[in-house]
C-alpha cells in the first residue's frame, strides 16, 4: 500500500543494515519487539488519501504513438502527449490486515480529469502532417493495493506490486470545432485504452516510489534517534514481520554499539507474543539486556559526569554544610550525602 499506515508500520519496524536472521525462533534473539495494533491501522488510515493523492500527482505520464488502418481512408497515424492530471479528489478508504499475507488498502471514487494533446496525420507520421486536438478524459476510479512486508538485508521491505485500478467512468471530451465527426468514434476507444494501461502502470508504479523513499527516510531517523555520538543499537530485524488479523509484531536484535562496536551479546530472550496485549494502538518491548548495556554505554561515554565550580560550586556548598557545633569550632564541613561522580 504506501499510504500513511505502511510508513506508521516501517517506522515501528525500522531496522539497521545487517541481514536477517534464518531460523526456526526468531524469539530467542529478541532484544526488542514492537507491535502496532488495528485500532491503530483504522486512525493512520485516515491520512491514506494524502499519500495516494501524491503518487497520482507526482505520476509521469510517458507520451504514446500507434497507427490503425480505415476503410477508404487508409493508414491514420496518431500519438498522445502532455498528458496531465487535474481536479484529483479521492472518496473513502479502508484497511485490512489480513492474516500471513498483507495490509489492504481499498480507496473508493477517485475522481480525476486527464488532459493531454491528440497529434493525428493520414498516410504517413504525424510530424509531417501537424494536425493535433486537445482533449479531456473524465475519469472515476477504484484503487486497491495489497503490501506484503519481507525482511531483506535486515530492512522492511514492502511489495506493491499487486496493484489493482478499476475503471467506473472514463469519457473522452476532443476540444475544438473543426474536427470531422469520425475522428471521436475512432479514438475514443483508443485513447480509453491506451489511458487505462497507462494510469494503472504509472499510478501503481509510483505507489511504490514513494513508498520506498517515504521508508527510507523515516528509517534514517529512526536509527539517528537511536544513536547519540558514539552509542547506537543495532535494530536488525530478526526475521520477516510477524501478520496477524488484529496485529502487526516485529522482532529485533537491539544489540548496543559502543563506538561501533557491539558492547553485548543477547542471551537467549525471555521475550513471547503474549507478553503484549492489543487493546493500545502501539506496543514495545525492550529486554533488559538492551537496557543494562545502554547504561554501561552511557557510563563508558562519560555520560554521568558532571563538573561543578566557580558560582556552581559555592552555592552546592551553601546548600549542602552541617552547621557548626562547639566542637568543630566553626568549621564548616560540607555534607557528604550528594556525591556526584
Amino acid at each position: 500500500m504506501f499510504p500513511t499506515l505502511v510508513l506508521m508500520v516501517l517506522l515501528c519496524l525500522a531496522p539497521g543494515s545487517l541481514a536477517c536472521d534464518a531460523g526456526t525462533s526468531p524469539f530467542k534473539s529478541t532484544g526488542i519487539a514492537c507491535r502496532v495494533t488495528k485500532p491503530a491501522a483504522l486512525v493512520l488510515n485516515q491520512k491514506t488519501t494524502q499519500v495516494i493523492q501524491a503518487a497520482f500527482r507526482h505520476a509521469k505520464y510517458p507520451s504514446m504513438k500507434g497507427e490503425k488502418s480505415i476503410l477508404f481512408i487508409g493508414k491514420v497515424l496518431y500519438g498522445l502527449n502532455n498528458l496531465e492530471i487535474h481536479n484529483l479528489s479521492i472518496g473513502k478508504s479502508e484497511v485490512e490486515l489480513r492474516e500471513n499475507d498483507a495490509i489492504g488498502i481499498e480507496i473508493h471514487n477517485v475522481s480525476a480529469t486527464f488532459k493531454g494533446t491528440l497529434h493525428y496525420g493520414y498516410g504517413s507520421w504525424l510530424i509531417n502532417l501537424g494536425h493535433s486536438v486537445d482533449f479531456e478524459i473524465e475519469s472515476h476510479i477504484d484503487l486497491r493495493v495489497n503490501t506484503k512486508l519481507y525482511c531483506g538485508k535486515g530492512r522492511v521491505t514492502a511489495d506493491t506490486s499487486d496493484c489493482t485500478l478499476t475503471f467506473h467512468k472514463l469519457l473522452l471530451h476532443l476540444q475544438g470545432d473543426k474536427q470531422p465527426g469520425w475522428m471521436k468514434k475512432l479514438f475514443t476507444d483508443f485513447i480509453s485504452f491506451t489511458v487505462k494501461l497507462v494510469i494503472k502502470s504509472q499510478i501503481c508504479k509510483e505507489i511504490n516510489t514513494v513508498a520506498n523513499i517515504m521508508a527510507d527516510f523515516i528509517q534514517e531517523r529512526a536509527e539517528l534517534f537511536l544513536s547519540d555520538g558514539d552509542i547506537g543499537v543495532d535494530i536488525s530485524l530478526t526475521t520477516s514481520p510477524s501478520m496477524r488479523a488484529s496485529y502487526i509484531e516485529s522482532h529485533h536484535k537491539g544489540l548496543v554499539l559502543y563506538r561501533k562496536v557491539p558492547s553485548s551479546f543477547l542471551n537467549e530472550s525471555v521475550f513471547s507474543p503474549a507478553l503484549l496485549s492489543e487493546s493500545r494502538m502501539l506496543y514495545f518491548w525492550i529486554s533488559d539486556q538492551v537496557l543494562n548495556p545502554m547504561v554501561k554505554a552511557a557510563h563508558e561515554d562519560r555520560r554521568f559526569i558532571r563538573h561543578i565550580a566557580g558560582d556552581e560550586l559555592k552555592v552546592y556548598i551553601h546548600k549542602h554544610t552541617i552547621p557548626c557545633t562547639t566542637k568543630c569550632q566553626g568549621r564548616i564541613v560540607v555534607s557528604l550525602t550528594v556525591f556526584i561522580n
